[in-house]
């Protein structure tokens, strides 16, 4: 765990003076973004909590550590056989994730050493040429790893339907369903998200938050 990031209490701060519906979800939730320490771990239990509950991902990725000894090694993974890594519960296709992800950091197709001084969207462009990783993926990897301040995560649905319920129906999409809808709602969400900038990912944060008075983790 990496704590509470340094810009956390400032930006909230500043958020409050700036937009109201912010200011009373902060009055009523206490908590701040925890960040997650070891970028290969982060990236792995990512894949591995792919399309399953959390409960599901959480005994999974037990049986992964059980399985390296605790030693989330990019070079150790790899020495493990696709039956080695099926046997902790993970699909074909899964197994086939890690090994890129793992490959990618031997390899040299992405730089850890090199992120802290590096641009949000660098930094997602080279996530993104790793097997499993998508926009999504990176940009909360951005949020609870690198702990970026500014990251607005458009395509996540939990940020969409949070700005719905703090600010109310977006105009124009009473007659629209499925991924039609939250393409405007994105829309929307993106133009109103200039008064949190720099601190988008506080406001992120919040948003979710009054959806799941459970602090988010990922």
């Amino acid at each position: 765990m990496l704590g509470k990031p340094a810009w956390w209490d400032e930006g909230c701060a500043e958020l409050a003076a700036r937009d109201a519906a912010l200011a009373e979800i902060m009055r009523r939730h206490d908590g701040h973004l925890v960040g997650r320490g070891e970028a290969l771990t982060t990236l792995l239990r990512s894949i591995v909590g792919q399309q399953i509950s959390v409960k599901a991902a959480d005994a999974v990725w037990g049986k992964f550590i059980r399985l390296v000894d605790g030693d989330v090694d990019a070079a150790r993974v790899l020495k493990f056989g696709d039956g080695d890594l099926r046997g902790c519960g993970l699909s074909g296709q899964k197994v086939k994730y890690l090994r890129g992800v793992c490959a990618g950091f031997v390899d040299g197709t992405v730089h850890p050493g090199l992120w802290q001084g590096m641009a949000d969207e660098a930094i997602i462009a080279e996530l993104v040429k790793l097997p499993g990783i998508g926009r999504w993926t990176a940009e909360m990897f951005l949020i609870f790893h690198l702990l970026r301040p500014d990251v607005l995560p458009l395509g996540d649905l939990g940020l969409l339907k949070g700005y719905e319920q703090v600010y109310g129906s977006v105009r124009g999409t009473a007659k629209l369903e499925g991924m039609a809808r939250w393409k405007k709602v994105a829309v929307a969400v993106d133009k109103k998200a200039a008064v949190w900038q720099p601190y988008r990912s506080i406001a992120t944060w919040y948003l979710w938050r009054s959806l799941d008075p459970v602090v988010v983790e990922y």
